[in-house]
């Protein structure tokens, strides 16, 4: 496809301008998709504020943007399972497909990953982009774009379910109502658990837990999470803790919530990316700590539970700007962390 598409560039710290640029040409292998809607992550926003998270730093211009949902509008000569006209969720990771980590199924691990809006690769906060065919996975009909672009969010979620053996008959705490702390809340339902109680400490973020199916809300700056889930198990502590806040004192409440034996789930980043953590305690308890690095293999079963109604992905978007408002959506998102649970860039 000939002609130029919008694209809106992060030139600075809280500075972004609209650029044209082609639109990209598609090899063999490829699909070029016409973007829809463009989910807004929390690493977008660290980017956009801070200009990094952690050691890994933004050199402008730079294009933000990793959760991408859209229309297939041409073909590569060796795709096969695509058509024009397919609706698709994109996952963002190009693999290398050599190393022993993709070798052995284990890709979100590939040191040679190329992940949209991880620098120095481009995000997608643009009109189109061209992308291997294998990583853009069919929507059923009942799924829209918008839900297509929040499957990257989710296939987290459900990374973080399986990581920490969840299943029916447990009870599980998630720390943290953002994004990421609803959608795993969300894949924990989805996969059988009934008792998932959720610690935040924004009432509105706690106010979308409950509305999303979490049988108990504890705000963690009116009370002490720990003595809360306590009083809910009887005093037996609860059998698995996804910890999504990224904060030294969640992971703190997190070891001393959990029945000796358990697991812990470590998904959110923390600021400094290091922690002190009351180690003995830990191994009296035994306890096991298992981490999130993105997800693997769960794209597919991410969509199929969005069809089957099983996960209510509409229900955490509460902001929806226009492409041409990223400005505004994006200053909003960071000045107003408060009353913005979920936002969404519609492109077209």
């Amino acid at each position: 496809m000939e002609g130029k598409m919008k694209v809106a560039v992060m030139q600075d710290i809280r500075k972004l301008e609209f650029v044209e640029r082609e639109i990209p040409k598609i090899k063999k292998n490829e699909v070029l998709v016409k973007l829809e809607y463009v989910g807004v992550c929390g690493s977008d926003l660290h980017f956009y504020e801070q200009g990094c998270i952690g050691n890994i730093k933004v050199n402008p211009p730079f294009v933000l943007g990793h959760e991408p949902g859209g229309v297939v509008v041409e073909v590569g000569e060796d795709v096969q399972d695509l058509s024009v006209g397919d609706r698709v969720a994109l996952e963002p990771g190009k693999t290398c497909g050599h190393c022993e980590f993709c070798k052995t199924g284990r890709y979100n691990l590939c040191p040679n990953v190329e992940f949209f809006a991880t620098p120095p690769y481009d995000g997608v906060f643009q009109e189109y982009v061209a992308h291997d065919a294998s990583l853009c996975f069919k929507l059923p009909d009942n799924v829209s774009t918008m839900e297509g672009a929040l499957i990257e969010p989710l296939a987290v979620g459900f990374h973080a379910a399986f990581q920490g053996e969840a299943h029916a008959g447990q009870t599980v705490v998630v720390m943290g109502a953002g994004c990421i702390g609803l959608v795993t809340l969300m894949a924990l339902k989805a996969v059988g658990v009934s008792k998932v109680y959720v610690v935040d400490v924004m009432d509105k973020r706690l106010e979308k837990a409950k509305e999303l199916g979490a049988a108990e809300i504890i705000n963690g700056k009116n009370k002490d999470a720990v003595e809360e889930v306590l009083k809910l198990t009887e005093g037996k502590g609860c059998d698995l803790v996804i910890e999504t806040a990224g904060t030294e004192i969640t992971t703190h409440q997190a070891i001393r919530m959990t029945k000796r034996g358990s697991n812990i789930v470590l998904v959110g980043y923390s600021k400094t990316g290091e922690m002190t953590l009351p180690m003995s305690l830990v191994l009296d308890k035994e306890l096991t700590f298992k981490t999130v690095f993105r997800y693997r293999h769960r794209y597919p079963l991410a969509i199929e539970a969005v069809s089957e109604g099983k996960v209510n992905l509409k229900g955490i978007v509460t902001n929806e700007y226009n492409l041409e408002d990223i400005q505004e959506a994006m200053d909003n998102c960071v000045d107003h962390k408060e009353d913005i649970v979920k936002a969404v860039i519609k492109i077209s």
